[in-house]
């Protein structure tokens, strides 16, 4: 269970990490090739306007919807998500423990529904055709399900950021819940930190 939950923890980091930047950089090389498409200047207007760019936005929509669903996965995991908990710190502490609990097994709940709702979408949403096709099944009348305007991918694809996702939040509920029924804490996000700097006043010092 340690080595699964190390791949997830890692593989939020590197996919949140990589559609970060490949997103900021596909807008940017979007906005720099329509400033050169509107410059009057021998061969690289020319150039410019024979390269194809209307699919940039499409995806970048895509990119950040993937990014705010394993995001919110990753915020769960760490704490960064706000919580308002004036009247419960007003309880006791066993009190208060419960209804900490419930609230994790709650949004437990509701991801793992919008999981399993978005997953019965998705497969209803050409999915279905697309494992039939692999694994060279016949049709029928299953439909093959839409694609996007400007990508044309197979919507299904884009929208198993849903189940994806959920999914993901709904384990890192349950992970918290588990952790906090054992040792009564959880994970905690420190806005003011900033990684590799806490030392250097310190190490200053020493010097």
């Amino acid at each position: 269970m340690n080595l699964i939950n190390r791949f997830l923890n890692r593989f939020e980091e590197i996919f949140i990490s990589f559609l970060m930047a490949g997103a900021t950089l596909l807008i940017f090389t979007a906005v720099v090739h329509r400033y050169l498409c509107g410059l009057p200047i021998p061969y690289v207007q020319d150039f410019m306007l024979s390269l194809n760019f209307s699919w940039s936005q499409e995806l970048c929509i895509i990119m950040f919807v993937w990014m705010a669903k394993f995001g919110a996965a990753y915020g769960v995991r760490t704490g960064i998500h706000v919580g308002v908990d004036v009247l419960i710190k007003r309880f006791d502490t066993q009190n208060r423990n419960r209804f900490i609990l419930f609230g994790l097994l709650a949004g437990a709940l509701f991801t793992g529904c919008i999981s399993t709702l978005g997953a019965h979408f998705v497969w209803q949403n050409g999915a279905h055709h697309a494992w039939l096709e692999i694994t060279q099944q016949p049709f029928g009348i299953i439909p093959e399900g839409p694609t996007t305007p400007d990508l044309e991918w197979p919507t299904w694809m884009v929208y198993s950021a849903i189940p994806l996702g959920s999914g993901l939040m709904c384990y890192r509920f349950l992970q918290n819940a588990w952790s906090f029924y054992r040792t009564g804490a959880l994970p905690s996000y420190n806005h003011a930190h900033v990684e590799g700097l806490n030392d250097a006043p310190s190490s200053a010092t020493g010097a």
